[in-house]
């Protein structure tokens, strides 16, 4: 409080005025009031003072103008003054109520810089009650949405949404009225011209002093560039990853389905990346009831390891139907390997010839993942086999081992991505697949549902893997219904001696039709083993639903092949026969030497 006289000058303060302004008591009373107005408004002060006496009332000083006090140290501060006069005997006095307002202009301020801020935002933002009603609409929600500031200003909220939608405003409601706060809520809204937007939104509540959700605001972003990129880089991808996976179906080739013999395949790709890697598998008829069963995986990803695992599975198969033993197609491969100028470059790959008739799988493994075993009501186990290093180490010589396997057991065959994933122990891995195996194959299932349920299994995130994933199921078929063979001497008698014993078998097997043609091509396969390899001779014969196949064994390494003989030439027609009447045929390298072989259909 300040009492000034009619001239000016200060009569009374109190102690609030020595506080606020700095000055003792003494140094006030009688100096002129101006002592506490900056130099700069003082004669306009003068003026509004000599106003004042003119039009003596209670009221704000310098109404709608900026007043400011100075202290004694110099320092300006915003202030309030409301003026009252007194009527004394002395004449008259003015009481001026001196207010610091400085927080109140720094919140004003802070409160103007917010709601420029606001207004200049690229961002929509509105306001509205807990009932929906708009409250406040910036210039960016008029330029998204179409509609001015009057147009939506009481309007409810829900007219900016399609009909389908309007239950999702309702529920936006009733969060905020919980006073949850709900960020990054993907969504579309409907323009003024009807177009539809799609929009990022924002919503936090708005509370009152006592904490109480009194209303909201949305922040409104227009994400429909980002959307339209999304959907393009989706496009873009899920092309390029068909692209992806068409080349590596192209690199790996579709067996082919085999007579007799139950399988169930599953590749998965890797979930990162290009989507191509170098797992690979094949099927390969070998004849004579003989099919060869290969898996292979190539280090690394991408297009390098899938370039290099399409060459193998070529090389590979082309060199399996030649009929060769597992550990020279291994030996073979590593050749080819080290000729693919690849540095650095490892394969482990496993190759099992599975022989019907015999009941044996013969199977040589590169550093591969041991084979599994899974025979119904006896569970699973590892097939053994010779640990060889994987091809590409260089100067090792391969391996195989051969066992006897019953009808109706599967092979299963797999690479690492399917038990070595991140965070795990390999070995646990391998004794879950071997678990779920055995409560699988504790009946005789069916080959589908096994394979998707070990996949399931041993991979329940089917989108979190990083490596390929191949698995391959193969059940042996069933025996031959008959097989019967005979040991011959390396002389001419053994040739009739074999047809007789043919005939025989084939009397007994009521094969009788096809006995004409078993008869001449057996004698000119028996003649050729009489008269240029060394015995003893061993005659197979096996005989199954839909043919008979005829393997005449002998110790000579070398391999006939056909040629076309002269008119002047008694021999040399022996194997043209065999390839003119046959349904099939075939010479393949043994342990000992080799076998021909050739089949007719019953």
């Amino acid at each position: 409080m300040v009492i000034v006289d009619d001239t000016g000058t200060i009569r009374l303060v109190n102690a609030q005025t020595e506080a606020l302004f700095g000055y003792r008591r003494e140094e006030l009373l009688g100096h002129p009031v101006e002592l506490l107005v900056p130099g700069r408004f003082r004669a306009h002060h003068t003026l509004h003072r000599d106003g004042y006496a003119a039009n003596r009332q209670v009221r704000p000083m310098g109404a709608e103008l900026e007043l400011h006090g100075l202290r004694k140290n110099g320092t300006e501060f915003p202030v309030e003054i409301s003026l009252s006069p007194l009527e004394t005997t002395d004449g008259l006095l003015v009481s001026a109520a001196v207010r610091d307002v400085s927080d109140r202009k720094r919140a004003e301020a802070r409160i103007n810089e917010l709601a420029g801020l606001v207004e200049s935002s690229q961002d929509a933002i509105l306001a509205k009650t807990l009932d929906g009603e708009i409250t406040y609409w910036n210039a960016a929600a008029q330029r998204l949405y179409g509609y001015t500031r009057a147009e939506m200003m009481g309007r409810h909220v829900s007219l900016l949404a399609t009909t389908e939608r309007r239950d999702e405003i309702d529920a936006l409601l009733d969060r905020l009225r919980r006073g949850e706060k709900v960020e990054h809520f993907e969504t579309l809204r409907l323009t003024r011209s009807g177009d539809l937007l799609d929009v990022d939104i924002t919503l936090w509540p708005t509370r009152a002093p006592d904490g109480s959700v009194v209303g909201a605001c949305a922040i409104v972003r227009d994400i429909s560039d980002r959307k339209k990129a999304e959907e393009e880089l989706t496009f873009l991808y899920e092309q390029q990853r068909h692209i992806a996976l068409t080349l590596q179906r192209s690199l790996m080739g579709t067996p082919p389905a085999i007579p007799g013999l139950t399988t169930a395949s599953r590749y998965r790709p890797a979930t990162q990346g290009a989507g191509v890697g170098g797992d690979w598998f094949d099927l390969i008829p070998l004849g004579a009831g003989r099919v060869g069963v290969l898996i292979g995986d190539v280090m690394g990803r991408g297009l390098e390891a899938a370039a290099v695992m399409g060459q193998l599975r070529s090389a590979a198969h082309a060199l399996a139907k030649t009929g060769m033993q597992p550990r020279q197609l291994m030996q073979a491969l590593e050749t080819v390997v080290g000729d693919l100028d690849v540095p650095d470059q490892l394969v482990t790959c496993c190759y099992v010839v599975i022989s019907a008739d015999a009941g044996e799988v013969t199977v040589c493994s590169a550093g591969h993942l041991p084979t599994l075993v899974a025979l119904p009501g006896s569970g699973a186990r590892q097939l053994q086999a010779p640990v060889n290093a994987p091809l590409g180490v260089g100067d090792v010589l391969y391996e195989q081992a051969t066992a006897v396997i019953p009808p109706g057991a599967t092979l299963v065959l797999y690479t690492d991505g399917l038990i070595e994933t991140p965070g795990t122990d390999i070995e646990a891995q391998l004794t879950q697949l071997t678990a779920t195996l055995s409560d699988l194959f504790a009946s005789a299932p069916d080959l589908e549902s096994a394979a998707d349920h070990v996949l399931a299994a041993l991979l329940p995130d089917a989108e979190g893997h990083n490596d390929d994933v191949t698995l391959l199921l193969t059940r042996l078929p069933d025996a031959p219904l008959a097989t019967v063979g005979i040991d011959l001497a390396a002389v001419p008698e053994s040739v009739p001696e074999g047809r007789a014993f043919l005939s025989k078998a084939l009397t007994s097997w009521d094969c009788v039709p096809t006995a004409d043609d078993a008869r001449l091509l057996l004698s000119e396969i028996l003649t050729n083993a009489v008269q240029h390899a060394q015995g003893p001779i061993r005659l197979h014969l096996c005989r199954t639903t839909t043919e008979l196949t005829v393997e005449i064994s002998d110790h000579s390494t070398h391999l006939p092949r056909p040629r076309a003989a002269t008119e002047d030439e008694e021999s040399g027609r022996g194997l043209i026969l065999v390839r003119a009447l046959a349904d099939d045929w075939g010479v393949r390298p043994t342990e000992a030497g080799k076998t021909t072989w050739f089949t007719l259909k019953l």
